[in-house]
């Protein structure tokens, strides 16, 4: 104890939070890179980055060949491809974000801004009919449903319900968003 009986705060006490915090959201998005990590916490980006390494040799988390992170269990599951893009679209929209997770498909990931639920939906080239499939039976959309696309031309061949508009995003995080009007795009 220090004068005045406050607690010493220890290492844990003070990285614990953050720490933790990583920890869920390798787990929850696993391929996330670490660029997206810092976005989780603006104005900490060396913190993150301590923290990554200091998980990292504790053997809590493990750096893929094309450095995105998973946890350690889940070191020799493929990594979804689509997660990565994803997390751009999620992160575009964090400053407004209340609630964010992983989902199952066809979504990939759940979000409710704005007191609404949002939906990220990959569709890879060659499986918009798949998707579109996948959906149809549930016509009455819980929310609203980010469409993600490998490129622009696939948009004419998704038609689903509640879909707020569809996106790209680039390996740097540029996220392009797109609307289908009756005439196409």
């Amino acid at each position: 104890m220090r004068k005045g009986g406050d607690p010493i705060k220890t290492r844990a006490d003070i990285y614990g939070q953050e720490a933790a915090g990583l920890l869920q959201l390798v787990s929850m998005y696993p391929g996330i890179l670490e660029t997206q990590l810092v976005r989780f916490y603006p104005g900490k980006e060396e913190k993150v980055k301590n923290l990554l390494s200091h998980l990292k040799k504790q053997g809590r988390i493990v750096r893929k060949e094309n450095g995105g992170y998973v946890s350690y269990g889940a070191a020799k599951t493929p990594v979804p491809s689509h997660m990565v893009n994803a997390v751009w679209v999620l992160l575009d929209f964090i400053d407004r974000v209340e609630f964010h997770s992983a989902s199952d498909f066809p979504a990939a990931i759940i979000f409710f801004a704005g007191g609404e639920l949002y939906e990220i939906i990959p569709v890879p080239s060659g499986q918009e009919a798949l998707v579109t499939q996948a959906l149809s039976r549930n016509r009455d959309s819980p929310g609203r449903r980010i469409v993600l696309v490998d490129m622009p031309e696939q948009i004419s061949g998704i038609d689903l319900p509640g879909i707020s508009g569809f996106c790209m995003a680039d390996c740097l995080g540029m996220v392009t968003y797109y609307q289908k009007t009756n005439g196409g795009m």
